[in-house]
């Protein structure tokens, strides 16, 4: 394997163990249906919020 394929493949190997590392919780979300725009995410939110 040639120095940039390493470079390349420990590069690969550090996004993947970033992306796993980043776990967001979004059960804020969980009644907010798919597809809604973003009027209706910051109504729930904002509903939420006064709860």
């Amino acid at each position: 394997m040639t120095d940039t394929a390493n470079v390349q493949a420990g590069e690969t190997a550090q996004v993947e163990s970033d992306d796993e590392e980043r776990e967001v919780d979004t059960s804020h979300l969980d009644d907010v249906e798919d597809g809604c725009g973003c009027a209706e995410v910051w109504e729930h939110l904002s509903d939420e919020r006064d709860e």
